[in-house]
Protein backbone atom coordinates (compact mmCIF):
# COMPACT_ATOMS: atom_id res chain seq x y z
CA UNK A 1 0.00 0.00 0.00
CA UNK A 2 1.15 3.55 -0.78
CA UNK A 3 0.25 6.01 2.00
CA UNK A 4 0.48 9.80 1.80
CA UNK A 5 0.91 11.94 4.91
CA UNK A 6 -0.14 15.59 4.85
CA UNK A 7 -0.54 18.34 7.44
CA UNK A 8 -1.46 22.00 7.06
CA UNK A 9 0.38 25.07 8.29
CA UNK A 10 -0.85 25.21 11.88
CA UNK A 11 0.42 21.69 12.66
CA UNK A 12 3.45 21.60 10.37
CA UNK A 13 5.98 21.50 13.25
CA UNK A 14 4.52 18.14 14.34
CA UNK A 15 5.16 16.54 10.97
CA UNK A 16 8.43 14.80 11.95
CA UNK A 17 6.77 13.16 14.99
CA UNK A 18 3.80 11.88 12.97
CA UNK A 19 6.00 10.79 10.07
CA UNK A 20 8.28 8.81 12.38
CA UNK A 21 5.36 6.83 13.79
CA UNK A 22 3.74 6.24 10.40
CA UNK A 23 6.98 5.10 8.78
CA UNK A 24 7.67 2.70 11.66
CA UNK A 25 4.28 1.01 11.25
CA UNK A 26 4.46 1.09 7.46
CA UNK A 27 7.88 -0.56 7.45
CA UNK A 28 6.56 -3.44 9.55
CA UNK A 29 3.68 -3.99 7.10
CA UNK A 30 5.59 -3.41 3.85
CA UNK A 31 3.83 -0.14 2.99
CA UNK A 32 5.41 2.93 1.36
CA UNK A 33 4.99 6.42 2.86
CA UNK A 34 5.06 9.73 0.98
CA UNK A 35 5.35 12.87 3.10
CA UNK A 36 3.59 15.37 0.83
CA UNK A 37 2.28 17.99 3.27
CA UNK A 38 4.09 20.58 5.33
CA UNK A 39 7.27 19.72 7.22
CA UNK A 40 7.91 22.78 9.38
CA UNK A 41 6.49 26.28 9.31
CA UNK A 42 8.74 27.49 6.47
CA UNK A 43 7.65 24.75 4.06
CA UNK A 44 5.32 25.25 1.07
CA UNK A 45 2.21 26.70 2.78
CA UNK A 46 -0.96 24.62 2.81
CA UNK A 47 -4.33 25.02 4.51
CA UNK A 48 -6.82 22.23 5.10
CA UNK A 49 -8.56 23.37 1.91
CA UNK A 50 -5.39 22.59 -0.04
CA UNK A 51 -5.14 19.21 1.67
CA UNK A 52 -8.48 18.19 0.18
CA UNK A 53 -7.26 19.05 -3.31
CA UNK A 54 -3.96 17.21 -2.82
CA UNK A 55 -5.63 14.13 -1.38
CA UNK A 56 -8.18 13.98 -4.18
CA UNK A 57 -5.48 14.23 -6.86
CA UNK A 58 -3.37 11.50 -5.30
CA UNK A 59 -6.27 9.12 -4.68
CA UNK A 60 -8.18 9.63 -7.94
CA UNK A 61 -4.99 9.27 -10.00
CA UNK A 62 -4.07 6.14 -7.99
CA UNK A 63 -0.71 7.67 -7.10
CA UNK A 64 -1.45 6.51 -3.54
CA UNK A 65 -3.91 4.12 -1.97
CA UNK A 66 -4.52 5.89 1.34
CA UNK A 67 -4.15 9.37 2.84
CA UNK A 68 -3.41 10.34 6.44
CA UNK A 69 -4.16 14.01 6.96
CA UNK A 70 -4.89 16.42 9.75
CA UNK A 71 -5.19 19.92 11.14
CA UNK A 72 -5.78 21.37 14.60
CA UNK A 73 -9.10 19.65 15.27
CA UNK A 74 -9.14 17.29 12.29
CA UNK A 75 -12.66 18.46 11.44
CA UNK A 76 -11.78 20.95 8.70
CA UNK A 77 -9.49 18.47 7.00
CA UNK A 78 -12.15 15.76 7.09
CA UNK A 79 -14.70 18.10 5.49
CA UNK A 80 -12.22 19.27 2.87
CA UNK A 81 -11.25 15.75 1.84
CA UNK A 82 -14.84 14.51 1.76
CA UNK A 83 -15.84 17.37 -0.54
CA UNK A 84 -14.17 15.53 -3.43
CA UNK A 85 -15.28 12.49 -5.43
CA UNK A 86 -13.29 9.34 -4.84
CA UNK A 87 -12.28 10.33 -1.31
CA UNK A 88 -13.83 8.63 1.73
CA UNK A 89 -12.35 10.17 4.85
CA UNK A 90 -13.02 9.17 8.44
CA UNK A 91 -12.39 11.15 11.63
CA UNK A 92 -9.98 9.41 13.96
CA UNK A 93 -9.01 10.28 17.53
CA UNK A 94 -8.06 6.87 18.92
CA UNK A 95 -7.12 3.35 17.76
CA UNK A 96 -10.71 2.10 18.05
CA UNK A 97 -11.79 4.72 15.48
CA UNK A 98 -9.07 3.51 13.13
CA UNK A 99 -10.02 -0.15 13.54
CA UNK A 100 -13.75 0.39 13.06
CA UNK A 101 -13.25 2.70 10.07
CA UNK A 102 -11.06 0.08 8.39
CA UNK A 103 -13.46 -2.78 9.07
CA UNK A 104 -16.88 -1.11 8.75
CA UNK A 105 -16.40 1.79 6.33
CA UNK A 106 -13.27 0.66 4.45
CA UNK A 107 -12.52 4.21 3.29
CA UNK A 108 -9.27 5.58 1.88
CA UNK A 109 -8.38 8.51 4.15
CA UNK A 110 -8.20 9.46 7.81
CA UNK A 111 -8.23 12.90 9.38
CA UNK A 112 -6.59 13.29 12.79
CA UNK A 113 -6.58 16.17 15.29
CA UNK A 114 -2.97 17.29 15.74
CA UNK A 115 -3.65 20.06 18.29
CA UNK A 116 -6.83 19.22 20.22
CA UNK A 117 -6.01 16.47 22.70
CA UNK A 118 -2.46 16.14 21.38
CA UNK A 119 -0.58 16.11 24.66
CA UNK A 120 1.68 13.86 26.68
CA UNK A 121 2.00 10.44 25.04
CA UNK A 122 0.32 11.61 21.83
CA UNK A 123 2.92 9.89 19.69
CA UNK A 124 1.99 6.57 21.31
CA UNK A 125 -1.69 7.09 20.48
CA UNK A 126 -0.77 7.96 16.88
CA UNK A 127 1.38 4.83 16.60
CA UNK A 128 -1.50 2.64 17.80
CA UNK A 129 -3.89 4.41 15.41
CA UNK A 130 -1.63 3.57 12.49
CA UNK A 131 -1.27 -0.02 13.64
CA UNK A 132 -5.05 -0.48 13.69
CA UNK A 133 -5.51 1.37 10.40
CA UNK A 134 -2.91 -0.51 8.37
CA UNK A 135 -2.52 -3.96 9.93
CA UNK A 136 -4.46 -6.93 8.61
CA UNK A 137 -7.25 -7.24 6.06
CA UNK A 138 -9.72 -4.39 5.76
CA UNK A 139 -13.47 -4.55 5.30
CA UNK A 140 -14.08 -7.57 7.53
CA UNK A 141 -17.02 -5.97 9.34
CA UNK A 142 -17.68 -5.41 13.02
CA UNK A 143 -19.15 -7.43 14.45
CA UNK A 144 -18.21 -9.97 11.78
CA UNK A 145 -21.81 -11.11 11.21
CA UNK A 146 -22.70 -7.59 10.01
CA UNK A 147 -20.04 -7.52 7.30
CA UNK A 148 -22.45 -8.07 4.41
CA UNK A 149 -24.77 -5.17 5.27
CA UNK A 150 -21.87 -2.86 6.16
CA UNK A 151 -20.11 -3.45 2.86
CA UNK A 152 -23.40 -3.03 1.00
CA UNK A 153 -23.93 0.35 2.63
CA UNK A 154 -20.35 1.39 1.84
CA UNK A 155 -20.99 0.54 -1.80
CA UNK A 156 -24.25 2.50 -1.82
CA UNK A 157 -22.47 5.54 -0.36
CA UNK A 158 -19.84 5.32 -3.07
CA UNK A 159 -22.53 5.26 -5.76
CA UNK A 160 -24.36 8.20 -4.20
CA UNK A 161 -21.20 10.28 -4.00
CA UNK A 162 -20.30 9.53 -7.59
CA UNK A 163 -23.80 10.41 -8.79
CA UNK A 164 -23.84 13.69 -6.85
CA UNK A 165 -20.37 14.80 -8.01
CA UNK A 166 -19.07 16.44 -11.15
CA UNK A 167 -16.46 14.53 -13.12
CA UNK A 168 -13.25 15.01 -11.14
CA UNK A 169 -11.22 17.22 -13.48
CA UNK A 170 -14.32 19.29 -14.30
CA UNK A 171 -14.71 19.94 -10.59
CA UNK A 172 -11.10 21.06 -10.30
CA UNK A 173 -11.57 23.44 -13.22
CA UNK A 174 -14.68 24.91 -11.57
CA UNK A 175 -12.87 26.23 -8.47
CA UNK A 176 -10.47 29.13 -8.03
CA UNK A 177 -7.38 28.09 -10.04
CA UNK A 178 -5.08 29.75 -7.52
CA UNK A 179 -6.20 27.20 -4.92
CA UNK A 180 -5.15 24.32 -7.15
CA UNK A 181 -1.88 25.98 -8.12
CA UNK A 182 -0.93 26.49 -4.48
CA UNK A 183 -1.98 22.96 -3.57
CA UNK A 184 0.19 21.29 -6.22
CA UNK A 185 3.19 23.59 -5.82
CA UNK A 186 5.09 21.51 -3.28
CA UNK A 187 8.09 19.54 -4.51
CA UNK A 188 7.31 16.42 -2.46
CA UNK A 189 3.73 16.32 -3.73
CA UNK A 190 4.91 16.68 -7.32
CA UNK A 191 7.40 13.84 -6.98
CA UNK A 192 4.87 11.46 -5.43
CA UNK A 193 2.25 12.42 -7.99
CA UNK A 194 4.30 12.31 -11.18
CA UNK A 195 6.21 9.19 -10.14
CA UNK A 196 3.05 7.18 -9.40
CA UNK A 197 -0.10 8.74 -10.93
CA UNK A 198 -1.83 6.30 -13.28
CA UNK A 199 -4.56 8.52 -14.76
CA UNK A 200 -3.42 10.34 -17.90
CA UNK A 201 -6.15 13.00 -17.78
CA UNK A 202 -5.35 13.95 -14.20
CA UNK A 203 -1.60 13.97 -14.93
CA UNK A 204 -2.21 16.26 -17.90
CA UNK A 205 -4.31 18.61 -15.79
CA UNK A 206 -1.66 18.96 -13.06
CA UNK A 207 1.03 19.50 -15.71
CA UNK A 208 -1.14 22.22 -17.22
CA UNK A 209 -1.58 23.94 -13.84
CA UNK A 210 2.18 23.83 -13.25
CA UNK A 211 2.97 25.02 -16.78
CA UNK A 212 4.95 21.89 -17.59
Amino acid sequence: MKIALMQEFSQAPKNPVILQQLEAVAAEQGHDVFNVGMDGENDHRLTYVHLGIIASLLLNSKAVDFVVAGCGTGQGTMMSLNAWPGVYCGYCIDPTDAFLFAQVNDGNALSLPFAKGFGWGAEINVRYIFEKAFTGERGQGYPAERKESQMANAGILSQLKQAASKPFVDGLRAIDPSLVKQAVGGERFQKAFFDHAQDDAIRAYVSEVLGK
